[in-house]
C-alpha cells in the first residue's frame, strides 16, 4: 500500500505494522490464513482459532500459578510499553477509527491508567477469614481465577475497552482472548504486538494474551466456547442479546456494554456558552461514535412552574439522528 510510504504514516512502522499484516496471534506466534481485509490484514481462520484457544487454555494453568503481585508486575510493564508508544497508538486510533487526535491519544491513556489501577489491585486480592460455628475450625475465603476471559470490542473504542477488561483479568490470573472489530484491525495488531513483546521479555507463554482479527464467525466461536467462562462484549444491542443467550445457554457469564444514545436538555437558566461547547463535543467530538453521543437536544425556554396544576414547559427540540 502506497500510503504506508507517506511521511505522515511512517509512524506505523514504529508500531510494527506493514502494508500486509498477519491478523492472528495464537500459540504465541503470528499467522493468518483467512480472508484479506482492509489495510491488508489476513484474518484468522476457524482452524487458527481452535489452535489458539487450545494453547490459551493450557497457558492459563501457568499464568494462574504465578503470584498476583508478580502478575501485576507484568501488567505494569505493559503500561510502560504503552506509554512509550502513546502518541503513535493515538495517531493510529485517529487514523483508523476517525475520531479526533486528542480523543485517540486519550483512549490509549485510559489503558495506561487501567494498568496502573490493576497493579495496585494485584496486592489487594484478599479473601476473608470467617468465624465458624464448629469448635477449633475457621473458614477461609479464597478467590480463584476463572481461566480464560473473552473480550469482543467495537470499532468506536478499538482499544480502551480491551484495557478495561484485560488489565483486571490478567492480574486476577486469567488469560485473555481478544477479538477486535473487523473495521479496526491495525490497532488490534499494534496493541497485541506490544503485549506480546512484554510476555516474551519475561519468558512467559505468548498464549496468555491471544488475539484474532476476524468477523462474526470468530465472535460466535468465543460466545459458544465452553473453555471461556466469561465473555465481555461491547457493541449493538441486537448482537449483544445474541451473545448473552449463547453464553447463558452454556452457563457462562457475560459483561455487556451495549449501544445507546443520550438526550441533552438545556434549561433557560443554563450557561449557554458552556452548554453549546458541551453539546458540540457530545454530538461530534468522537465522530458521533460513543455510547453517550448526543442525538437529541431539547432547549427549554420557559421554566416549569412547580406546583399542583403546573404549566407544561414549552420546548424546542433538535434531533441529530
Amino acid at each position: 500500500m502506497g500510503s504506508f510510504a507517506r511521511k505522515e504514516h511512517q509512524f506505523l512502522a514504529e508500531l510494527g505494522l506493514a502494508p500486509r499484516n498477519a491478523g492472528s496471534f495464537a500459540c504465541g506466534v503470528w499467522g493468518g490464513s483467512g480472508p484479506v481485509v482492509i489495510a491488508e490484514v489476513v484474518e484468522a481462520s476457524g482452524r487458527e482459532y481452535e489452535e489458539g484457544m487450545r494453547a490459551c487454555y493450557d497457558a492459563a494453568k501457568t499464568w494462574m500459578a504465578i503470584p498476583a503481585p508478580k502478575r501485576g508486575e507484568i501488567v505494569r510493564q505493559i503500561g510502560d510499553a504503552l506509554r512509550a508508544k502513546l502518541h503513535h497508538l493515538g495517531r493510529l486510533v485517529s487514523l483508523e477509527m476517525g475520531k479526533i487526535l486528542p480523543e485517540g491519544i486519550g483512549e490509549v491513556q485510559e489503558i495506561i491508567d487501567m494498568c496502573d489501577y490493576a497493579v495496585g489491585l494485584s496486592r489487594q486480592l484478599n479473601g476473608s477469614i470467617i468465624p465458624s460455628e464448629r469448635p477449633n475450625h475457621m473458614m477461609m475465603e479464597v478467590w480463584n481465577p476463572l481461566g480464560v476471559v473473552g473480550v469482543i470490542t467495537a470499532f468506536n473504542f478499538p482499544c480502551a475497552v480491551l484495557g478495561w477488561n484485560a488489565c483486571i483479568a490478567l492480574v486476577c490470573g486469567n488469560c485473555v482472548v481478544w477479538k477486535g472489530a473487523p473495521t479496526t484491525p491495525l490497532i488490534t495488531i499494534a496493541m497485541t504486538k506490544i503485549v506480546a513483546s512484554v510476555l516474551e521479555r519475561n519468558n512467559l507463554p505468548g498464549s496468555i494474551f491471544t488475539a484474532f482479527c476476524g468477523g462474526a464467525e470468530i465472535g460466535q466461536a468465543i460466545a459458544l466456547d465452553a473453555r471461556i467462562p466469561l465473555v465481555s462484549f461491547t457493541g449493538s444491542t441486537k448482537v449483544g442479546l445474541m451473545v448473552q443467550q449463547q453464553v447463558n445457554a452454556r452457563f457462562g457469564k457475560c459483561l455487556l456494554e451495549l449501544s445507546g444514545n443520550n438526550a441533552i436538555i438545556v434549561m433557560d437558566d443554563a450557561d449557554i456558552q458552556l452548554a453549546v461547547r458541551s453539546v458540540l463535543f457530545a454530538a461530534v467530538g468522537t465522530a458521533g461514535q460513543r455510547c453517550t453521543t448526543c442525538r437529541r437536544l431539547c432547549s427549554f425556554f420557559m421554566k416549569a412552574t412547580i406546583n399542583y396544576g403546573s404549566e407544561l414547559p414549552l420546548a424546542q427540540g433538535i434531533n441529530f439522528g
